[in-house]
């Protein structure tokens, strides 16, 4: 999928700048990022890929993910019209083999208990997904393991 191959892009290079990152993480219910990345000082940044201009337009829940994190990013292609994307918002510029940040998001802090939550979900999605792929179909909490 187009925005799988952006997100990949945009994990290598992220990690390039000593961020980790996860993959379809849930930050509330309703609500699932395509990327979170945590800096080396412990900054939480959220990439949303988008892959053409009605994958953009029809996405609502964009603003709901901005008080998850410290920083927010869009991850597009060469061909994306990002004229499109708000301002005070970030821009990536990637492919599925690295990325470019054109602008920086705005710096937004999350309080002290709002990133406690983000790193503990960040843990725990993270280590799911190791143990997924150690013991592929093993139930954790009732559902089977990422």
């Amino acid at each position: 999928m187009p925005g799988q191959i952006l997100a990949r892009g945009v994990c290598r290079h992220l990690l390039s700048h000593g961020f980790v990152t996860v993959e379809e993480l849930v930050p509330a219910p309703g609500l699932r990022v395509d990327v979170m990345a945590i800096g080396p000082k412990g900054e939480i940044w959220i990439v949303e890929c988008k892959s053409n201009r009605s994958d953009f337009i029809t996405d609502r829940k964009w603003q709901s993910y901005l008080k998850w994190a410290d920083r927010f990013f869009w991850a597009v292609d060469a061909d994306f019209p990002v004229d499109l994307l708000p301002d005070g918002t970030g821009l990536i510029l990637a492919d599925g083999y690295d990325a470019e940040i054109l602008r920086m998001g705005a710096d937004m802090p999350l309080a002290g208990a709002r990133r406690k939550v983000m790193l503990t979900k960040f843990a725990r999605h993270a280590a799911l997904r190791l143990q997924g792929l150690r013991a592929p179909g093993v139930r954790v909490g009732g559902t089977i393991a990422p």
